[in-house]
């Protein structure tokens, strides 16, 4: 029996509608006093390696230091702009009622591992009504490590729960791996820019083309035998 959800924000759970490439390039611009002309890839990717790479694109260097004021610039974006991000971005079809089920389960706990800081994942599942059942203090955040393994290892370590407790949920390959890696089931959704035999082929424990069908993704994560 799971545990322990360990959810991704971005395409699984929301889609910002182009206001998250706004605000990191208003964000960059503020602390680098360049213009975002490109970004770095972005899916799967922490914020931390997002940042660098993206800075490295525009021929800077940044350090720790640096990518701090970022992220701060970043959260104070998301605040002012959080109309902006209710009205254009929205909740994933079956999100809501995703977690509100797994709720269900009292011996369940529900957080996140992202790319995302961690005051802006707040930020994003609050202005979409997606936070209530969230363990905030349980989760692992894009400032913490560059490698997405390393924030499923955290996040099982503030848990207290062994990874064969865990499911992941996300919707990239990088998802995936960093799953594989720590020995948790992924559990691989593909409402991203990767489709169903991409995740398979990443190695995806199960693949669903969505997270409407809640009483099927409960079963599921409780490892129960569905055909899918």
């Amino acid at each position: 029996m799971a545990r322990l959800v360990l959810w991704d924000i971005d395409h699984t759970l929301i889609d910002t509608g182009g206001v998250g490439h706004e605000l990191s390039g208003e964000a960059f611009r503020e602390v680098t006093g360049q213009t975002m002309e490109r970004q770095a890839k972005v899916d799967g990717i922490t914020e931390s390696v997002i940042f660098r790479e993206t800075a490295r694109l525009h021929g800077l260097t940044t350090d720790r230091s640096t990518f701090e004021r970022f992220a701060r610039a970043l959260t104070e974006q998301h605040l002012k702009r959080a109309g902006d991000l209710r009205e254009r971005g929205h909740a994933l079809a079956g999100a809501a009622t995703a977690l509100d089920a797994l709720a269900a389960d009292t011996a369940l706990t529900q957080s996140v591992v992202t790319g995302n800081v961690r005051a802006v994942a707040e930020i994003k599942l609050q202005v979409f009504g997606l936070d209530r059942h969230i363990r905030w203090d349980v989760g692992a955040y894009g400032e913490e490590h560059d490698e997405r393994a390393r924030l499923v290892a955290l996040a099982l370590e503030r848990a207290g729960v062994p990874a064969t407790d865990a499911v992941l949920i996300g919707d990239t390959p990088a998802d995936v791996a960093a799953g594989n890696e720590r020995g948790v089931r992924v559990l691989a959704v593909a409402s991203g820019s990767s489709d169903e035999a991409q995740l398979r082929q990443a190695g995806a424990d199960i693949v669903l083309p969505s997270l409407e069908d809640s009483h099927l993704l409960v079963k599921l994560v409780h490892g129960r035998d569905v055909e899918t």
